[in-house]
């Protein structure tokens, strides 16, 4: 029972994923967000559950990589893809009509499939992850959880942040657009970044840790979902910034 508790809690997350995916499918992008928030939350639980057992194994981590695909990689692409057809004519329509034009043949009508980038950087980088033996305390690339939580982000914004301006670039094709290959580059990327990982509770071992999860607490309470943009920048500057001074 022990053995197996880690990888219950890995098909937690899948079990997430498929949620989140149908809300997400069904234009219901708040609940598609809460659902891949508590599938990250099993993807990181299910590892520390494993540390904390000791009984890793390669099956938990070939399983953590396939839930990671549908949790943080699937649910991104599709809200992208919602966003990209938002942006093009207000929100999707069961008959097609919304994102595919009365013609079906102007190729800017297809553009919301581009957001499906997202999910193949993202299946490659996991692919890559699971190959990589150097990234056991730190990674190479955006988190695909880090990278799913900027792209759920936008619609939360939209829904509990915005403004007219805020909306206004949000919803640009071109915006989102750019966004995605950010994404895909950032998930792909040869960039060191620091991992989330306590191995014990002491504050000179993790300092950064410990600052950057502070900080974040304090964006959050005051900039709410808007904060999580700026979450990930930070996220990104610290390692670099941990990367110069550890040279």
């Amino acid at each position: 029972m022990q053995k197996h508790l880690p990888n219950f809690i890995t098909l937690l997350n899948v079990f997430c994923g498929c949620v989140a995916t149908v809300f997400a499918v069904l234009n219901n992008l708040e609940m598609a967000a809460l659902f891949v928030a508590l599938g990250i939350f099993f993807d990181f639980f299910d590892g520390l559950a494993a540390r904390v057992l000791d009984v890793k194994s390669e099956l938990g981590l070939q399983l953590d990589s396939l839930a990671d695909v549908i949790t943080s990689g699937l649910v991104p692409g599709v809200v992208m893809f919602q966003l990209l057809a938002m942006s093009q004519s207000g929100g999707w329509n069961l008959n097609g009509a919304s994102f595919l034009g009365e013609s079906g043949v102007d190729w800017v009508s297809y553009l919301p499939f581009f957001g499906f980038v997202i999910t193949m950087a993202s299946a490659y980088r996991l692919a890559k992850f699971n190959l990589d033996e150097n990234q056991v305390s730190s990674f190479i690339g955006l988190p695909t959880p880090a990278n799913a939580l900027l792209i759920i982000s936008l619609p939360l914004i939209l829904f509990y942040n915005g403004s007219e301006s805020v909306n206004a670039i949000i919803l640009h094709p071109w915006f989102l657009v750019l966004l995605t290959i950010l994404s895909a580059y950032l998930l792909n990327c040869n960039l060191p970044l620091f991992a989330l990982k306590f191995k014990n509770w002491s504050f000179k071992d993790n300092a950064l840790r410990y600052i950057f999860l502070t900080i974040s607490l304090v964006m959050i309470i005051t900039m709410k979902f808007l904060a999580i943009p700026f979450i990930i920048l930070f996220y990104i500057l610290s390692s670099l910034v941990q990367e110069k001074f550890s040279k």
